[in-house]
């Protein structure tokens, strides 16, 4: 693996108290910055609920200086960055990543709206509305009447068991008393003494210093302020509830008295009460076909007090032995905590923390430092999660489930339980002698990157079977205890299903792909005999809010497939039937940035690809024809909308001029649709690429606005692009341009973003060229290019896909069959 400069760190204190940490890491793109402010919903007065949500919203309406289509977020998606804020219990953060060339305006911009928010009356009432749109959608939400349900035996006194998400009712705006109280708590809360600021990027740290000194200083200097504790999580015996949802259980502990580095310590069970690997809780639960899934996740976390969640995604086999899995989780903890200093996990979990964080983005990075300010940059567990981690394990027994106590049953859990063994992906694995030229049908492409740690690599198989999506969910289960492993040793890997298409994607650090391609063929046509008997109880996913259902199910549509995938009759699934589609099969791929000795280990480990090797697999997608509406049906009765309009013209300067065309309308579509008409919260556009096929997308979920409305606004937005385009001076158009042929430079983009580039441009016909070619495009951009790209849209030249949860709206739409 090559080796990589290590990152630098700098910590420092500012004037004004504010409190900062900084990381350089030359292998990062971008710069990204996380501040954390110490409160949140528990800490504002309790007769107005969802105060601090309220008040998070209110910072993005920007200041006096930088506001509307100059504020912090309009300027991050103009710059082709992402952000967003989060307001917890005890916390809320705000956080940024974008080029660095654009980094210091976004840092300059968030430190001013915190420290110069408006707060006026009229944008109070303006944007509670949005906020009152987040509370029904919140309402309708299964997932949050789930973690009601999860709390319900908490103390009524705690926190916890109270709304904080905010309506129309809990915040009155016009009254003094409210206004007061929001004052007083910006004054008390928006300090330097209860914030910290993370920088991570590229950007040499006197860089960095420099600029957090010039940003940071914006903020008003505090001390910091002592928080009420949070009272007893319990005040009664819980006792049993009835079962929400069947094909979940939950195990949820409240804990007391934990000292030291609690987060790090359930960071460290969780990775091992969920390892699939043999001997292990997980694998035992799959080998008795009682569960799918495990997960651990802290519900709360504060103080001395932290309430855990331990869940079980079940089989249909699994559902009515609830008893017996309670009783294997908990045998498995009181095995875990008899090993007590864990000294053999120790170091496989610091190699773990290390791996993560060489393949993590520098937003990630920036948001760990952020939950683990002032901790140091050691990745192991020290000597405070350990003591945390004892104080826990303690209190993980049958006779404190909150969902009340489960007799013990006296057979069947007599389990001979083992650590977890070491991840064979992370450590050198030997590499073959041979040498072998790489397949005819495997583009390789060496970009900037190919000297670094990471590597992307495309296997994708052309399938013929009836049969198909039952057969991709069994080998998609297959594949879920490889996919961990994967992903701890710093990979990525997902199979997907995409028309007659099944994909292989593997990114993040290139050294172990090489065997994990192995066991992935392996794993793909030789699934065990157990897998086999499996395939009709696995169950379905859960559900998601519309837009995301909608957006999971656009690169189907946009095919042409527009029927929901049937579950197909999976009982008859035999492995025959796999073989002869296996034998039947055609494969391509893309290799993006791998090392000369990877690669080679990989052509080695290709000779056993299963199909037939064809190089002319990729073919441009048949062009959409007229306005289609597709119909969805989701659990939600929320409205929601996708409206994807694919590119027209096949010159590289049509896709210029379209991905342009995206770049000018992302913010004021924001503006018009979500602050101005109040539509919803989730509303969104910008340029895609699905399915190989480029264009232009946009979307919108509103709990109130009839569909019809929905559309309608969309259209007049589009209907006004012209206009858009010609307000658009040429030095501000020639700037866009240039910025986005920079975010466009194979030299300048992350890895995984590159390599799905190059990857879409393959699948919609192009040469491994076109990026390049694209980005050269983006300096020959005028502006009549955009007017005839926008005459194309409004003309729908390149046909209209409507994807949504509700029945067309005129005429003027083809329903798809």
């Amino acid at each position: 693996m090559p080796d990589a400069a290590p990152p630098e760190f700098a910590s420092l204190v500012l004037d004004n108290g504010l409190r900062v940490q900084l990381r350089h890491d030359p292998r990062l793109k971008r710069g990204a910055a996380a501040l954390r402010v110490a409160a949140g919903s528990h800490d504002t007065d309790p007769a107005f609920p969802g105060l601090a949500h309220f008040l998070e919203h209110l910072f993005f309406l920007g200041t006096a200086r930088y506001h509307d289509d100059n504020a912090l977020m309009p300027f991050v998606q103009r710059h082709g960055g992402q952000l967003n804020a989060s307001t917890r219990e005890r916390t809320t953060d705000f956080f940024f990543e974008l080029p660095t060339e654009s980094f210091p305006g976004a840092l300059e911009r968030l430190c001013e709206m915190l420290a110069q928010p408006r707060l006026e009356r009229e944008y109070q009432l303006r944007e509670r509305e949005v906020l009152h749109a987040e509370f029904i959608a919140w309402s309708r939400d299964p997932q949050a009447r789930h973690l009601q349900w999860l709390t319900a035996p908490l103390a009524a006194s705690h926190p916890l068991r109270a709304f904080h998400a905010g309506n129309r009712y809990s915040l009155p705006v016009p009254r003094e008393a409210f206004q007061y109280s929001l004052l007083a708590f910006y004054q008390r809360f928006y300090q330097t003494g209860q914030m910290t600021l993370c920088l991570a990027g590229p950007q040499p740290l006197d860089e960095l210093r420099q600029l957090a000194h010039k940003a940071g200083a914006q903020l008003r200097a505090g001390s910091l302020s002592p928080r009420k504790a949070s009272p007893a999580l319990l005040d009664t015996t819980p006792t049993a509830m009835d079962v929400l949802d069947p094909s979940r259980l939950n195990l949820v502990f409240a804990c007391h008295e934990v000292p030291g580095d609690s987060a790090t310590a359930i960071d460290f069970l969780a990775t091992w009460l969920t390892s699939q690997q043999p001997g292990g809780l997980l694998a035992e639960l799959q080998r008795r076909g009682l569960a799918e899934g495990l997960s651990l996740t802290p519900l709360y976390c504060f103080d001395d007090q932290a309430v855990l969640n331990i869940e079980c995604k079940l089989t249909a086999a699994g559902e009515p032995m609830r008893p017996l899995i309670s009783e294997l989780c908990l045998a498995w903890l009181e095995f875990f905590q008899s090993h007590d200093d864990w000294q053999s996990l120790r170091e496989e979990y610091r190699l773990l923390r290390q791996r993560r964080q060489l393949v993590s983005t520098a937003l990630e990075l920036a948001r760990h430092d952020s939950e683990h300010f002032g901790q140091g940059h050691d990745l192991g567990i020290g000597q405070a999660a350990i003591n945390a981690l004892r104080a826990l394990l303690g209190q993980l027994r049958g006779d404190t489930i909150l969902h009340g106590p489960l007799a013990r049953l006296a057979t069947d859990t007599d389990v001979k339980w083992r650590l977890p063994q070491r991840n064979r992906f992370l450590r050198p694995s030997r590499r073959p002698d041979q040498m072998v030229p790489p397949p005819a049908c495997l583009d390789v492409v060496n970009t900037p990157q190919s000297a670094s740690a990471e590597g992307c690599l495309y296997l994708r198989w052309r399938v013929k079977s009836a049969q198909r999506a039952s057969l991709w969910r069994l080998l998609d289960h297959n594949l879920a205890k490889l996919r961990a492993e994967a992903s701890q040793a710093g990979v990525q890997m997902t199979f997907t299903s995409l028309g007659d298409d099944w994909q292989l994607r593997l990114c993040g650090v290139q050294e172990p792909m090489p065997a994990l391609v192995e066991q992935a063929l392996e794993n793909l046509t030789q699934p065990a005999p157990e897998v086999w008997r499996q395939a009709s109880q696995l169950s379905a996913p859960a559900p998601l809010i519309p837009i995301r259902e909608l957006l999971k199910r656009l690169p189907e549509h946009s095919l042409g497939y527009f029927q929901a995938p049937s579950r197909g009759r999976d009982e008859q699934l035999q492995p025959p039937l796999l073989q002869r589609l296996w034998h039947e099969a055609r494969w391509d791929g893309l290799a993006v940035g791998l090392g000369m000795g990877v690669s080679q280990a990989i052509n080695v480990a290709l000779l056993r690809m299963p199909g037939r090797a064809d190089g002319h697999l990729c073919q441009p997608p048949l062009p959409l024809h007229g306005r289609t509406w597709s119909q969805v049906a989701t659990e939600s009765n929320e409205q929601a909308l996708l409206l994807f309009c694919p590119a027209a013209g096949e010159d590289i300067i049509d896709q210029a001029a379209w991905q342009m065309l995206g770049q000018l309308c992302q913010a004021p579509f924001y503006q018009r649709m979500r602050v101005e008409l109040q539509l919803g919260y989730a509303v969104f556009s910008g340029f895609r690429q699905i399915a190989g096929r480029p264009g232009l997308l946009f979307g919108v979920q509103s709990p109130s606005t009839p569909m019809a409305e929905i559309l309608g606004h969309i259209e007049t937005f589009l209907a006004a692009l012209p206009a858009l385009i010609r307000a658009q001076s040429g030095t501000s158009l020639s700037n866009q341009c240039r910025d986005l042929a920079a975010r466009t430079s194979l030299a300048d983009m992350e890895l995984g973003q590159a390599a799905e580039s190059l990857w879409q441009a393959r699948l919609g016909g192009h040469s491994s060229d076109f990026i390049d070619q694209l980005r050269k495009a983006f300096g020959r951009l005028r502006s009549d290019s955009l007017l005839q790209a926008a005459g194309q849209l409004l003309e729908a030249q390149a046909g209209w896909l409507c994807l949504a949860n509700g029945p067309a709206v005129g005429a003027q739409w083809q329903v798809a069959e």
